[in-house]
């Protein structure tokens, strides 16, 4: 007597065509790519595949940008295309941002044909040793029928533990193979809990607490844990603070909420960390930007550190107390838990300091870049998407747009260029109803200011705001802090992005006042079309708290 294991199917397919089921079994419905003649039989085989939308872009850190962004807005995982080489070296840096972001996605890239392998073939490289680092795994696709196997391994690693992308190679042989594909149920996601015991220990923790403090970052967006944190929050009046450009974690006009750890964060929101005594991190890595150069936690502190990956908790920092959960199981766990208060007054003041450094009064002498966020703050929707590139001009984002909705953010902590425009454009592909805008600098946009005509062909109506001071301004701020008056590479020329967005199709602004600024927002508002609104900014006010001036002065 046989039996047969349900969900379990087989078809005689290539490989190429065996990918595009993967595809489909998994749900995927958007493809970014930038088309190369290694992998066309996977191109061929997403033709005859209707519910597969395959966008395909200008270049391939674009596609990247646009699949990573797609993955953080829709928790889906971003799928991402390219030729071998040349492709996938210039697609790295969304791999890389992927990597760092924990964001889950899947990299299928062409390869030289397997015969041609080690004798440096037409654009031949070795990508599962290139990968390696940056991805969870990199993996060749040798024989047919292991496709099944390895894709649904691939979608599982990407989005188990700690997300994050997987690449696998295609050798151009193997693509159009044929083979008896077998296909096995969809992989559940494990979602590991805290247990008993260590959920007592985080109650005997917080009860010995007179000032704690909870940093939420991105394992709270992608449990989908936002409401489970604000009633366990509000359950034990425990404050929060959203680690580095994980603003909507939780809601910025809550009086639990004191602050974002980001760059140039304000000394009032790290007076809040330096006085707290018992810190709980939940679903952050606590990197870099997050904790202020690995200073701003120290042994005075007691930690508890929640995380899905083994490998995060006591990395940086050694915990009091490390366990292994998805954010939302623990949170749910913690809720049962039952605590009594102290530190009502303590949250209040924090409060009240994060409000007080983050209020958004706007004045005749204010930069335009902080007129133009009040303005955003009252013409846009509350569940408006908004992303950014890299670059000081996010800092007035950072400071004072107030996130009061959950997945209305999406932003780089890897710091990457040219990441907002492009990501922009896939969170719209995500959230079709939202509206988008995505912030940039002049040096950021024009790395990627090519995906312009991509979001023109595809009908993609997003709003970019480009601050163009003609300058590297982040790096030209640092050259100023250390090398005052020798300016050597951070001089842009002139370039008009408006006039460069009516070239390809989109509608293009180009303003010099708050006014004006107004008139332009109201109008891309209104005409839902692909919008440039370029914004002429002065680089002597090089960050929100500081001119080239009184850097210089310094010295």
């Amino acid at each position: 007597m046989s039996t047969q294991i349900k969900g379990v199917f087989s078809a005689n397919q290539t490989a190429a065509q065996a990918i595009v089921t993967c595809m489909k079994n998994e749900g995927i419905d958007k493809v970014f790519c930038v088309p190369g003649e290694s992998y066309l039989p996977l191109l061929d085989a997403l033709y005859d595949e209707p519910s597969i939308d395959v966008i395909s872009a200008r270049h391939e850190g674009g596609a990247a940008f646009m699949a990573e962004g797609y993955a953080k807005a829709s928790l889906k995982p971003g799928i991402v295309l390219a030729t071998r080489g040349v492709g996938a070296t210039n697609l790295s840096i969304g791999v890389h941002t992927a990597y760092q972001d924990s964001t889950p996605m899947i990299v299928f890239l062409g390869q030289v044909d397997s015969r041609f392998r080690g004798r440096e073939g037409f654009q031949e490289v070795d990508l599962e040793q290139y990968f390696a680092p940056i991805a969870k795994w990199a993996v060749e696709i040798k024989h047919p029928e292991r496709v099944p196997e390895i894709v649904s391994r691939a979608f599982h690693i990407a989005r188990s533990g700690r997300p994050g992308p997987v690449v696998i190679s295609l050798p151009e042989d193997v693509l159009p193979k044929v083979g008896q594909m077998i296909f096995n149920p969809l992989m559940n996601v494990p979602k590991p809990a805290p247990s008993q015991r260590e959920v007592h220990e985080i109650k005997r923790i917080l009860s010995e607490a007179r000032s704690p403090l909870i940093i939420a970052g991105g394992g709270i967006k992608t449990a989908e844990a936002e409401e489970v944190l604000l009633s366990f929050a509000e359950k034990n009046h425990l404050p929060v603070m959203a680690s580095f450009r994980r603003h909507d974690v939780f809601p910025n006009d809550h009086s639990l909420y004191v602050g974002h750890l980001g760059l140039g964060t304000s000394k009032e929101v790290l007076r809040t960390v330096e006085g707290a005594d018992v810190i709980i991190a939940i679903g952050s890595r606590l990197s870099e930007v997050t904790t202020q150069d690995y200073q701003l936690i120290t042994r005075d502190h007691r930690l508890i550190h929640i995380d899905i990956s083994f490998d995060t908790i006591g990395k940086v920092f050694v915990p009091e107390l490390g366990i292994v959960s998805d954010a939302k199981e623990a949170l749910e766990k913690l809720l049962d838990i039952e605590l009594s208060p102290c530190w009502h007054d303590w949250v209040t003041e924090r409060n009240e300091a994060v409000r007080k450094s983050s209020l958004l009064q706007v004045s005749e002498k204010d930069v335009i870049n902080k007129h133009i966020i009040k303005e955003m703050v009252n013409s846009l929707p509350a569940d408006t998407v908004i992303t950014n590139d890299a670059g000081n001009f996010a800092g007035w984002l950072h400071s004072y747009y107030p996130f009061q909705e959950k997945h209305t953010y999406v932003g780089p902590t890897s710091g990457a260029m040219g990441y907002g425009l492009p990501a922009a454009l896939g969170a719209k592909l995500a959230y079709p109803n939202k509206t988008v805008v995505s912030l940039s600098g002049d040096g950021g946009f024009m790395m990627t200011v090519q995906e312009l005509e991509t979001a023109v062909r595809y009908n993609i109506p997003v709003i970019a705001l480009v601050f163009n001071n003609q300058s590297y301004g982040t790096i030209r701020m640092h050259q100023e802090i250390v090398y005052p008056h020798r300016v050597m590479a951070t001089d842009l020329g002139a370039t008009s992005f408006s006039e460069l967005a009516k070239s390809v199709g989109a509608y293009g602004y180009r303003v010099e006042t708050i006014e004006e600024f107004e008139s332009a927002l109201n109008k891309a508002l209104k005409h839902n079309h692909m919008t440039v609104i370029e914004i002429l900014t002065d680089v002597e006010q090089i960050s929100v708290n500081a001119t080239i001036e009184d850097l210089r002065k310094k010295h």
